[in-house]
């Protein structure tokens, strides 16, 4: 037995013995475990399944086991991910920590840093959020204008950011700010970390159409940050944005595969538009999910393909955005289908007629609108890919 074969088994064993059966059904978007320090367990079951996953260093099971990660390899990870599916798990940890700040601190940061965070992320004792867009800097994140002033031991940030997700639930926030005014606009900006518990830290949600508030404007009033709570070099903070955006574009292109329900577009449209000889009835509706499963098959494994070429340990890509523009194109067209196939049973809000299941999908629908503006619009997208990937003249 090869010694992959023998992980495998051994994860089998494991997930059979370790995960309970309520964390191997279906998720709401409210089961969702995000931790934190004022994390709420719907069930039980999530917090105890949490707790053994982080402690098999498994919640990060690609980042080093000084951390709190499971030090597997890629390969490795690559099986378990499977035997996660194979027996339906959910995922037992959530986090902006994991998906993009985790990454860049294995990188960037000091050993104080990676040793005072990461194994935090790992266990789900902390939660992150993003401070980048600003009201007058969202496509245009360069032009920020949050100040950060040097003061001895420490900096004293004063700005707004918005369309920071979670920030009303979050305990610290990673942020962006303007260290030097005088430098060109992409050489002044500066990555800092940032208590959430600071007096001069203050929130606002925003209300989304999907009738959802996650995310918020997020003010910066006299905020102390101590000098150690810089990421990088001073006044180098772009270099470590432009990473950070690539794991998020990574994250983001994901989206449709981590709100994916059991029923699959096929079985949906027979559910609710009829069946003819064990086919979709509507031929037109059975063309359009024909198409979008190529296409969603086509992505998996040109996203497996970049999987396979980042073995060697190379961190994402210009290409993350060529992912997270076609990933979210991908979602939005999933969302429309499903509700070509329910029809009017997808456009309830609320009251009687109307399944749970129902009720959600309208929301996931709305929600998806915002795919193509997050993490860098579709139009930055394209730019980048034109520039970066296929080498085109400005």
């Amino acid at each position: 037995m090869s010694d992959l074969n023998m992980f495998r088994a051994e994860a089998r064993d494991w997930l059979e013995a370790n995960c309970p059966a309520g964390m191997r059904t279906p998720m709401a978007e409210d089961d969702i475990v995000w931790g934190g320090k004022r994390a709420v367990y719907k069930d039980p079951d999530a917090k105890l399944w949490l707790d053994r996953m982080a402690a098999r260093g498994w919640t990060v099971p690609t980042w080093p086991k000084e951390y709190g990660g499971g030090g597997l390899s890629p390969h490795e990870a690559r099986v378990l991910e499977e035997e996660l599916r194979r027996i339906g798990a959910r995922p037992a940890l959530q986090s902006f920590g994991i998906w993009m700040l985790g990454p860049v601190l294995l990188e960037y940061g000091t050993e104080a840093q990676k040793q005072e965070h990461i194994p935090r992320i790992a266990r789900g004792e902390i939660r992150w959020c993003q401070g980048y867009s600003e009201p007058e800097a969202g496509s245009d994140l360069a032009g920020l204008k949050t100040r950060a002033v040097p003061q001895g031991e420490h900096f004293l940030v004063n700005g707004h950011k918005v369309w920071t997700s979670y920030a009303d639930k979050a305990d610290w926030i990673f942020c962006l700010v303007r260290t030097d005014p005088m430098a060109k606009k992409h050489e002044g900006i500066s990555f800092i970390l940032i208590d959430m518990d600071d007096p001069g830290v203050r929130t606002r949600p925003i209300r989304l159409i999907s009738g959802a508030s996650p995310f918020c404007e997020t003010f910066l009033e006299n905020v102390r940050v101590p000098m150690g709570n810089l990421v990088g070099r001073l006044n180098d903070g772009w270099t470590i944005a432009k990473k950070l955006l690539e794991h998020e574009r990574k994250m983001i292109a994901g989206t449709g595969e981590r709100q994916r329900s059991d029923r699959t577009l096929d079985e949906l449209a027979k559910a609710y538009a009829g069946a003819t000889d064990g086919r979709v009835a509507d031929p037109v509706l059975r063309d359009r999910i024909a198409q979008h499963a190529l296409d969603t098959r086509a992505f998996g494994l040109t996203t497996r393909r970049a999987f396979d070429e980042a073995k060697s340990g190379a961190a994402p890509g210009p290409a993350s955005a060529m992912f997270k523009y076609y990933g979210t194109e991908l979602n939005k067209r999933r969302l429309e289908l499903v509700l070509a196939a329910e029809g009017t049973q997808a456009l309830g809000w609320e009251g009687e007629g109307f399944a749970p299941d129902e009720l959600t999908v309208t929301r996931q629908w709305l929600r998806s609108k915002a795919n193509s503006i997050e993490g860098g619009t579709s139009e930055v997208q394209l730019n980048v890919i034109a520039k970066r990937v296929l080498g085109l003249p400005d």
